[in-house]
């Protein structure tokens, strides 16, 4: 019987949506960087911060990350499991059929080229 997670990094809940990652800190840069298969054979979305996980900074970075490329409130994003683990799930608030049209349509995106927070700009 198939998992949550299991072809999409996400899936909908009754108050909006539930986002597997697989978060990799103190990276040369913030970004979403694709899809990765994660050991349960689910999938997880790939994102890379500059922040160190100290002090919940890495999941802050996350969190802005998020919110600033889907163009959604911080408010909205919450680490609900792995808060001081690389594999976290974060929930997304707000209208499931739509986030879930959105989420889709932008993982789509970030499965090739990652999607970075730099605005543009070349960090080397």
């Amino acid at each position: 019987m198939p998992g949550p997670f299991e072809a999409a990094p996400f899936e909908a809940m009754a108050d909006g949506v539930r986002l597997a990652l697989r978060v990799t800190p103190k990276a040369s840069r913030n970004a979403i960087a694709g899809l990765a298969a994660t050991a349960s054979g689910g999938t997880a979305l790939k994102v890379t911060v500059t922040a160190v996980p100290e002090n919940g900074k890495a999941n802050e970075a996350v969190v802005k990350l998020l919110a600033k490329a889907w163009k959604l409130p911080k408010t909205s994003l919450t680490v609900v499991a792995g808060a001081t683990d690389r594999n976290k799930i974060v929930h997304v608030a707000g209208d499931p059929a739509d986030l879930m049209r959105r989420l889709t349509a932008l993982v789509e995106t970030a499965g090739g080229d990652p999607v970075s927070s730099n605005g543009g700009k070349s960090d080397g």
